[in-house]
């Protein structure tokens, strides 16, 4: 069995250009927490590198544009690149938005060789635009592996490829592995185990009896050893969910909803089978009859919140498209059935964590005690925040009910002039305080919105329990603004940045004649 992986390079990066319609040689990068998890090409070679802090990156290319990262966003432009390679291989899987995998034995026969079938997908996606590479060998994770050095595997050659691949491979594509494959990967390095080929002459004994369940299953993939394809097939199991749309969906929004709402249903009926979900197939019929289907494939049983996900990112692709598909291409008519049938099941008691925990765990484990403190407390009283529209960090957070369909007050996708660039602060505050110049004197902000003076200290006004003690002041080692984001009754509102002598960063708002720290940054 032959498989094709096609993988993008610098997905969330790519699909990030492709929301604010940027030309594909401007640099732009993905930040999470601050950091950089994706960024283009032409970033890099400015260099811009994955896990820079938002500070450091500016500074190595200030013409950057930096977006926060978005998984919906990648799930829905993804979806126009895996229709066109449905057009030419229909049976596919997406492992993430970025990358997808196909069985290529039947396709090689059709194109008459694997070149020419690679260079078909290839030049499928280049017409949507989109940069990609694709890797063949006879397991997928070979393939994917040498998907992103754009190679093809000799028959037969996988344990040769993977000997002289670096040992931080094995941890390299997070849709194939374990979420604790990094610590593997570092406990190895300090080993000595620097190869995958290193690591594939273990004893698979001594590896089952000193190391994790993950590290047996790294060890197959080091050895090449035979695994699961890609396949359209369906078991046999009767947990398929079925359900009519009434009314028909056509908005995102309310696909969001059902995607939530089926998610649900799906894992209740796996949990009275004792069974749990590795590939699911989602399949939307329309009004006028016309079906969509698609494949995801994940290497860890899905949970809940993971299958509502990629619904919602489906979902989305579906109505509304991308870059590089066309509107005959989307459903001809609003959505009036949906189909969710797991292709690929497995024992309940694979789903499990470490003992120290997982991120998927502590959600759930979060989600159901903020449940049980709504039903104690009532329906208004538990509220979580959604990301809204607003020129502030405060104004751009709306609090709705758990439970409720998670809307902002506010297009946080609108143009806000004057809006706080990224990243915001870590901690709100309310807090009075004094900006004063060299000799004493209160600074304000003027109506063109400049400074009076130059700030040099700045004081607290309500003390509270502060530790400094009435009237505590700090001096400025650096500041930027003011920035105005508009007026209220007293006249300009502005903003501006501010260093501390103690190396604290405070977010500073002017507004009805005086200054309140609005945020602190870590």
């Amino acid at each position: 069995m032959r498989v094709l992986a096609l993988w993008c390079p610098d997905w969330p990066a790519t699909a990030a250009a492709a929301e604010v319609d940027l030309p594909p040689q401007h640099p732009i990068a993905v930040l999470s927490a601050n950091r950089v998890v994706a960024c283009s090409a032409s970033a890099r070679t400015m260099g811009v590198r994955r896990g820079m802090r938002k500070r450091q990156a500016q500074s190595a290319c200030p013409e950057m544009t930096l977006v926060a990262a978005d998984e919906n966003r990648d799930g829905r432009f993804f979806e126009p690149v895996a229709a066109v390679v449905a057009e030419i291989v229909p049976t596919l899987e997406v492992l993430r938005p970025g990358l997808l995998v196909v069985p290529g034995d039947r396709a090689v026969r059709y194109f008459g060789g694997e070149g020419t079938m690679a260079e078909e997908v290839v030049d499928a996606v280049s017409a949507c635009g989109v940069e990609s590479q694709v890797g063949i060998a006879d397991e997928l994770f070979t393939a994917v592996l040498a998907a992103r050095r754009g190679q093809q595997v000799e028959p037969g050659g996988d344990g040769h490829y993977l000997a002289k691949l670096p040992v931080a491979d094995l941890a390299v594509e997070p849709s194939l592995s374990d979420p604790t494959r990094t610590e593997l990967v570092d406990l190895l390095r300090r080993l000595g185990v620097s190869t995958i080929g290193a690591f594939a002459a273990l004893s698979a004994t001594d590896v089952a009896s000193r190391f994790s369940a993950d590290a047996v299953v790294a060890h197959r993939l080091a050895n090449a050893q035979p695994g699961r394809v890609p396949s359209g097939r369906r078991e046999s199991l009767d947990v398929i969910i079925e359900h009519a749309c009434d009314p028909p969906v056509d908005r995102v929004d309310a696909a969001a909803f059902l995607g939530r709402h089926l998610a649900e249903k799906l894992h209740r009926r796996l949990l009275d089978a004792s069974v749990a979900c590795t590939r699911l197939a989602i399949e939307a019929t329309t009004e006028r009859g016309q079906r969509h289907s698609r494949t995801w494939r994940c290497a860890q049983p899905l949970t809940p919140d993971a299958t509502a996900d990629r619904i919602r990112w489906q979902l989305e692709g579906w109505l509304t498209g991308g870059r590089g598909r066309s509107a005959a291409d989307r459903p001809d008519s609003p959505i009036a059935a949906l189909r969710l049938e797991p292709v690929e099941l497995v024992d309940a008691g694979a789903l499990q964590y470490d003992l120290g925990g997982g991120d998927a765990e502590a959600d759930e484990r979060a989600r159901r005690t903020l449940v049980r403190i709504q039903g104690i407390l009532g329906g208004d009283a538990v509220k979580v925040p959604v990301l809204s529209g607003g020129r502030g960090p405060a104004e751009r957070i709306t609090m709705v009910t758990l439970g409720d369909e998670r809307v902002p007050s506010r297009d946080p996708n609108a143009p806000w002039p004057g809006r706080l660039p990224q990243p915001a602060p870590a901690v709100l505050a309310e807090t009075e305080i004094l900006v004063l110049d060299a000799v004493g004197q209160p600074v304000s902000v003027t109506g063109r919105g400049a400074f009076t003076a130059e700030p040099a200290t700045v004081r607290l006004v309500r003390i509270g329990r502060h530790p400094a003690g009435r009237g505590a002041a700090w001096e400025l080692c650096w500041w930027a603004g003011p920035w105005p984001s508009g007026t209220d009754e007293a006249g300009i509102t502005a903003r501006a940045q501010v260093l501390l002598d103690d190396s604290r960063a405070l977010l500073l708002c002017y507004r009805s004649g005086g200054w309140v720290v609005e945020g602190v940054y870590e």
